[in-house]
């Protein structure tokens, strides 16, 4: 008898990938392949996506699978993506401008000026997104100033999941995750602000139908199906940003905060209630919309294992192996014997080591580094409790950085809480599939599908003793 399995396409800025996924959240196969922006004709400092490249690379992705798929029957598709970015389309959904990349810098500009159109507390206060030059609303600004008759003649703009979804369905749509990170939300109304649309003078008609997470949008249509090689007809399933899956998917439950650790680390939680007015106050702060109506994702970013990278190549070399590092600072008692470390080396001209003496090691440097990075973590934990209105009693953590499990264990003392390592890599994949699931109607709600899935933690307890403890 052939497997049920929902189909994720998840487009990554380094990797397209699709990813078939059963009913208990196992993947029965997958496929890879690398992603990367284009340098724009008008400017060489420029970054634009091609939509042809990447479903060019779906389809790779799909083919490779075939002969697994050929042992299961594919109950839906959904597509994942990064946020912010997509593009402005005709009435038959075709580009009248490049996806521009977010990581282009030509927006940079509009953001340092917004105040023209509407003051960027307000901004934030109303949509919770914060001020990255990337931001959709941006972009449309951007193409206002620059491209004023596109924006006149364009059927509608559709970010790059939708993009997607309208190459594979036919159909217009919004995704609600994805309009949740543009900053041009109501973000308490989730749906578009009139005052942000009115003061960029930006016109309502562009967005068509809000779509949640989990409602089918369509059907695959034929052209999309001989593209991928899958039968036609099979439900598409609105998903959208990878951030809002990932949280789902990592298990994370309502006011129980997550932490991806890697060059960055992002922290985010599941809250019932926000107060974005409190958001401006506190830099790299946002808020997005949550996969699920009624919820929201308050977070804060700040530079990670980019520092800690950053201590390697200075004090070892950029190959020592991470272990080397950890044995080292794993002998330098808690406090590293009064060495310690203000890590905010991108922003802070106070950022660097204090405490120094004639006895001080490299061992010192990097165990101060981890101590600083969770002083850090600590104090942007107590902010997002305020603005996310709820008390954490545990972190859930993913990403490259739990693979540490000194510094985990220096989380668990510093912030008196245990820590919850998730080892699976694929939680964006497998949250968009139990809203796939749900989407298909073999569950009642997404949490029913996630609770098929058999979550394995490890667990770091706050403690006195030096050893490591792991618990399952």
């Amino acid at each position: 008898m052939k497997q049920d399995v929902i189909l994720v396409l998840d487009c990554g800025a380094t990797n397209v990938r699709a990813i078939a996924v059963d009913r208990q959240g196992k993947i029965v196969a997958r496929a890879s392949t690398a992603n990367a922006s284009d340098i724009a004709a008008e400017n060489s400092a420029w970054h634009q996506w091609s939509l042809d490249a990447i479903l060019q690379r779906f389809a790779d992705c799909c083919r490779s699978l075939s002969s697994a798929l050929s042992e299961c029957v594919v109950r839906g598709i959904t597509v994942t993506t990064f946020g912010v970015d997509g593009a402005l389309v005709d009435a038959q959904g075709k580009l009248l401008y490049p996806v521009i990349s977010w990581k282009c810098p030509r927006t940079t500009a509009v953001m340092e000026t917004i105040e023209r159109f509407i003051s960027p507390r307000q901004l934030q206060t109303l949509s919770g997104v914060g001020a990255f030059s990337f931001n959709t609303l941006y972009k449309l600004v951007w193409l206002k100033e620059n491209h004023p008759r596109l924006l006149e003649q364009a059927h509608c703009w559709l970010f790059i999941s939708s993009l997607i979804n309208h190459r594979l369905t036919g159909e217009f749509t919004t995704d609600i995750t994805m309009a949740g990170t543009s900053q041009l939300l109501d973000i308490h109304q989730r749906d578009f602000s009139p005052e942000i649309l009115q003061a960029t003078g930006l016109a309502r008609r562009l967005f068509p139908r809000i779509v949640e997470a989990g409602a089918q949008i369509g059907t695959l249509q034929t052209d999309a199906a001989r593209l991928l090689g899958l039968p036609a007809g099979v439900p598409v399933i609105s998903a959208g940003h990878d951030t809002q899956f990932a949280l789902f998917g990592a298990g994370a439950q309502q006011g129980e905060p997550v932490l991806s650790s890697g060059t960055w680390e992002i922290l985010m939680v599941r809250s019932g209630q926000v107060d974005t007015s409190l958001l401006s106050q506190y830099p790299g702060s946002t808020c997005e919309l949550d996969s699920q109506s009624g919820l929201y994702n308050p977070g804060m970013q700040w530079l990670a294992s980019g520092v800690l990278e950053w201590v390697r190549k200075l004090l070892w070399t950029p190959e020592t192996p991470w272990q080397t590092l950890i044995d080292e600072a794993r002998a330098i008692p808690a406090g590293a014997e009064g060495v310690r470390m203000q890590c905010d080396l991108l922003a802070c001209q106070n950022a660097g080591w204090q405490g120094v003496t004639l006895n001080t090691t490299r061992g010192h440097f990097y165990r101060a580094a981890l101590e600083g990075l969770t002083a850090q973590l600590q104090r942007n934990l107590r902010t997002l409790e305020k603005i996310g209105h709820f008390n954490a009693t545990e972190l859930l953590l993913v990403g490259g950085g739990s693979r540490n499990a000194l510094w985990n264990q220096i989380k668990a003392n510093q912030l008196d809480i245990p820590i919850k390592v998730l080892d699976d890599a694929e939680t964006t994949v497998a949250g968009a599939a139990m809203f796939g699931w749900y989407g298909v109607g073999e569950f009642s709600s997404p949490e029913q599908a996630r609770a098929q899935v058999n979550y394995q933690y490890r667990y770091f307890w706050p403690q006195t003793e030096p050893e490591i403890i792991k618990g399952v």
